[in-house]
C-alpha cells in the first residue's frame, strides 16, 4: 500500500496507553499530532476493554493522517467484565475488524510505506506473541514457569489471554511467526522497514526488568535476527514500561510505551508523549 507523496509530516509512536486509568484517558483525551501529515504508530495495549478500545482509536484516528496498530497482550485478554467475550484468535479478528471499520491499519492489512521525511520506507506491524524462550539457559518452559510462581511474578496472560483455537500461546506464536516471515519475505525488498511489535524482537531490552522472570512473557528467540534479515531502519516496540532508545547491530529501537500512571507519575511525561521515529532524530 503506497502512502501519497509526503514532503512533511514524521512517523510517530506510542503504546501500552492502558485508557482503563482516568489518568491515561486524560492524556490520550490530548494527544496532537504536530502536521496534519502526521502518522500514529499504536503499538499495543491500548486497552482491555472493546468500547475503551474503541473509544482511544477513535481519538487518534480523528486526529492523525494515518493511525497503525498493532495488538497487545492486553488488547487480546477476555476479561468477565468486557460484553465482548471472544477469546483466543476470534477475539483478534474481531480486534482487527473494529480497526477497518475505523480506518485504522492492522498486522492483517498490506503495510503501508511511509513516503515523507526520512522515507520511503516499508511500515510492518507485526503480531507475533511469545513462546516462554526468554528464559535462562538449561532451565525448561516448566521450570522457568515454576519459577515465577514462587517469586509471585506471574504474567495475567496465564489467566485471561486464551489460545483459542490453538493448544497453546507458543504454538498460537509459531503460526503468527510462520505467517508473519512470509509476508515480510514477500514485501518490496529495495525499501528498508520500520518493525513494529508489541513485544521487543530481541532479548536485550528484558535485561534491565527489575523482575527477570516476567521476561518469559516478553517475547521469542525467533526474532532475534529480524532486524537484520529484513532490513530494519527502526524497531518499535512496547511491553515492557522502560521508555528509551536502544540500538542493536547499528539498528535503532525505541521502546514507545506511556505506562501504567503510577510509572509516569515518577518519572514525569514528556511535553510530547508519543515518540518520532522518522525524520530519525539522535545517532547510536
Amino acid at each position: 500500500m503506497r502512502a501519497s507523496a509526503q514532503t512533511t509530516g514524521a512517523l510517530m509512536a506510542i503504546s501500552d496507553l492502558h485508557v482503563a486509568y482516568p489518568d491515561n484517558r486524560r492524556i490520550v483525551a490530548g494527544i496532537r499530532p504536530r502536521s496534519d501529515a502526521d502518522w500514529l504508530i499504536v503499538a499495543g495495549d491500548v486497552a482491555e476493554i472493546a468500547e475503551d478500545f474503541v473509544w482511544a482509536l477513535t481519538t487518534l484516528r480523528e486526529r492523525f493522517a494515518k493511525v497503525v496498530w498493532t495488538p497487545g497482550n492486553h488488547e487480546l485478554w477476555t476479561p468477565p467484565t468486557d460484553p465482548v467475550q471472544l477469546r483466543g484468535d476470534a477475539r483478534y479478528r474481531r480486534l482487527v475488524e473494529i480497526c477497518r471499520s475505523l480506518g485504522v491499519l492492522t498486522p492483517e492489512d498490506p503495510y503501508p510505506v511511509w513516503d515523507g521525511p526520512g522515507g520511503p520506507v516499508t511500515v510492518a506491524p507485526l503480531f507475533l506473541l511469545y513462546d516462554y524462550s526468554f528464559r535462562a539457559p538449561g532451565v525448561t518452559r516448566e521450570q522457568a514457569l515454576a519459577q515465577a510462581y514462587a517469586a509471585g511474578v506471574v504474567c495475567s496472560d496465564e489467566v485471561l489471554l486464551h489460545p483459542d483455537p490453538y493448544p497453546s500461546r507458543q504454538d498460537w506464536c509459531a503460526a503468527r511467526l510462520a505467517e508473519t516471515e512470509r509476508r515480510l519475505a514477500a514485501r518490496d525488498p529495495r525499501l528498508p522497514t520500520v518493525l513494529i511489535n508489541h513485544f521487543p524482537l530481541v532479548r536485550d531490552p528484558t535485561r534491565v526488568l527489575f523482575h527477570p522472570e516476567f521476561a518469559q512473557w516478553c517475547g521469542t528467540e525467533r526474532t532475534a535476527q529480524w532486524h537484520l534479515r529484513f532490513n530494519a531502519a527502526a524497531v518499535v516496540y512496547g511491553h515492557l514500561h522502560i521508555p528509551r532508545t536502544t540500538w542493536h547491530d547499528g539498528v535503532r529501537f525505541e521502546e514507545v510505551s506511556l505506562g501504567y500512571p503510577r510509572e509516569h507519575r515518577r518519572r514525569g511525561l514528556p511535553d510530547e508523549v508519543f515518540r518520532q521515529i522518522l525524520p530519525a532524530v539522535g545517532t547510536p
